[in-house]
């Protein structure tokens, strides 16, 4: 499967908690390693745990040197949970194909800043059309 083929999967996460993951967007994640998916996950019901992290949970140490396939860019400010770029540096994953960035103005561009500044191979736009369909609500608030 290449970067379109897991993005499809994280997208289709997303979608499957649109609606329940107020007053957070929907998101989805897959995590990658040598083409076996380590792990995935959603946005749960009310806006925690952030999809990442529950990727995370579930890919565990095999995260380090994976790809994450991000449905939306990784938070990278503290809220009711620290950031999800920072967790995805921790965890060690090497490479994050980042389907839409966040136009929440503390997330925008911070979040794919922060992972290439920590030397993380990070890619913008597979998917683009349909995570920004997914949460167009989402996104109207910050226009």
């Amino acid at each position: 499967m290449d970067d379109s083929g897991y993005m499809r999967l994280a997208l289709d996460l997303a979608r499957q908690q649109k609606g329940r993951t107020a007053p957070n967007p929907s998101v989805g994640c897959v995590i990658v390693k040598d083409g076996v998916i380590v792990g995935r996950g959603a946005t749960s019901d009310g806006g925690r745990p952030h999809a990442e992290t529950n990727a995370l949970r579930i890919a565990g140490k095999a995260a380090r040197g994976a790809t994450a396939y991000v449905t939306l860019e990784p938070c990278s400010h503290y809220g009711r949970t620290p950031p999800c770029a920072d967790a995805l540096i921790k965890a060690g994953i090497t490479r994050c194909v980042i389907a839409c960035t966040d136009s929440d103005p503390r997330v925008h561009r911070r979040g794919a800043a922060r992972l290439q500044e920590a030397g993380i191979e990070t890619l913008i736009g597979e998917g683009a059309q349909e995570a920004f369909q997914i949460n167009s609500d989402f996104f109207a608030q910050f226009r």
